[in-house]
């Protein structure tokens, strides 16, 4: 999404009057909104048009949010997605973040809470938001290309999330230091609360798959304090 461009919603929810209140709402704050009440019809409305960002609500008919989340993320590994819901338990929030979402909101919400956070989200990933030198970053055998949101492994390349991205372009800016858990939170997550840790921890877990390309790349806990990119010496 270009700078000042409107940005298109995929909006589900099967509540018609929260549904219709969210469309409105988000059309008069200069967004393009589709709305649909059930995952089956906003499967279909993906793959026939272009969308910015994803709103799923997680309870719906005939294919519930997290089902329609792991369809999109089969497309793209990039669009944003937020879950609505009113689930709250705390392994509903953490199977939205292993399936790629990247934030949840639960019910009830504020409206403004909502645009606050689908105009972070949308921040992230916009590469209207980056700077014009491309930033490149060697991690051993691999190569990292924060902009393109790509790491270079010698099998593959591999797709990076927005978080996934800005977590690695972090642990890569402090290499062999450690990144504090809080300045990383409050920096990508915007807040260090205990969801949003454990969401964090996920992502690390999916970057230490991606960095096991190479073998020298480890990606360590420091107890109590955070994490830390080292590259450990080759056997001679």
């Amino acid at each position: 999404m270009e700078n000042n461009a409107i940005a298109s919603i995929l909006l589900t929810e099967d509540d018609d009057n929260l549904g219709f209140l969210l469309k409105d709402y988000l059309s008069m704050k200069e967004y393009e909104v589709v709305l649909c009440q059930n995952g089956q019809e906003a499967l279909k409305a993906y793959e026939n048009q272009h969308f910015d960002i994803c709103l799923l609500d997680v309870m719906m008919p005939i294919m519930d949010g997290f089902t329609l989340a792991e369809q999109i993320r089969k497309r793209s590994r990039t669009i944003p997605i937020i879950f609505i819901t009113a689930k709250s338990m705390k392994e509903d929030k953490l199977h939205g973040f292993e399936i790629g979402a990247d934030d949840y909101i639960a019910k009830p919400f504020s409206m403004e809470e909502l645009l606050m956070r689908i105009k972070a989200v949308l921040r992230r990933s916009s590469p209207g938001t980056v700077s014009s030198t491309p930033r490149k970053y060697p991690i051993g055998k691999m190569h990292f290309d924060y902009d393109l949101q790509i790491l270079k492994t010698p099998e593959k390349d591999v797709k990076l999330t927005s978080k996934e991205a800005e977590l690695l372009k972090m642990l890569c800016e402090s290499k062999n230091q450690t990144l504090e858990r809080t300045q990383a939170l409050k920096t990508i997550w915007l807040d260090d609360n205990y969801f949003n840790a454990r969401s964090m921890d996920v992502y690390i877990t999916k970057l230490r798959k991606y960095l096991k390309a190479d073998e020298n790349i480890k990606l360590i806990n420091v107890h109590g304090t955070g994490f830390k990119l080292v590259q450990v010496e080759e056997n001679l």
